[in-house]
């Protein structure tokens, strides 16, 4: 198995999320996007990438990850997402404060240990931000959800899961009480400013667009 640095792992990461299925190719700008660098060093990375046969390029479309570039990944997510779990559970720490300690977290190598842990928590199927855990042969149970922008008025459902996991975006969840598991039904959809109304566990309130752009639920 050969050895990869914690960027080169990031960046297989990145494509891993970018992407909708394993099949789908991800452009070039979407990735120096997400990891926030040049397009000139993401090119240079993807060539790195693509010589140690981890991800395939596809004509004008950009690239997909290899199948080792898919274990890869998946092993990352599934070390991320089972740490997240294991600092909320565990150890207290809230859910705005974990994602960059399982960042680090995320690139320790031992098999072993991400094993125990992983059984030591009872095997989750889900993170504390609704994300799905990648079981030990990356195996993913995806909810069926979708965002509360998608719902049709008169719709409920359950939160499930945040796409922005930002300290910010989180904290504000939680000052609006729209938190995993709170049952919304969306009451209008304002034509003026694309904001919502929500019915959130029986109480009204008026929803930014950018919030419900960020917030699944389940129906």
């Amino acid at each position: 198995m050969q050895i990869l640095s914690s960027t080169e792992e990031n960046y297989l990461k990145a494509i891993f999320k970018l992407s909708e299925s394993p099949e789908e190719a991800v452009s070039t700008n979407a990735i120096s996007a997400q990891m926030e660098t040049s397009a000139a060093s993401v090119t240079d990375m993807l060539k790195r990438l693509s010589e140690k046969e981890l991800l395939h390029y596809i004509k004008y479309r950009g690239v997909r990850l290899s199948s080792s570039g898919l274990k890869v990944a998946t092993s990352l997510v599934r070390k991320h997402r089972l740490w997240e779990t294991f600092l909320v559970e565990k150890l207290d720490f809230s859910w705005d404060e974990i994602h960059p300690i399982a960042e680090q977290m995320e690139h320790i190598q031992s098999e072993e240990l991400v094993d125990r842990l992983d059984s030591f928590l009872g095997f989750p199927k889900f993170d504390p931000h609704g994300d799905p855990i990648p079981d030990k042969e990356g195996n993913i149970a995806y909810n069926h959800q979708m965002l509360i922008s998608e719902m049709q008025i008169g719709s409920s459902g359950i939160v499930v899961g945040v796409k922005d996991h930002s300290t910010s975006f989180l904290r504000y969840l939680e000052k609006l009480k729209l938190l995993l598991g709170a049952e919304v039904l969306l009451l209008e959809k304002n034509d003026y400013d694309q904001s919502i109304h929500l019915k959130i566990n029986g109480v009204d309130q008026i929803i930014t667009q950018k919030v419900c752009n960020n917030l699944y639920v389940k129906p």
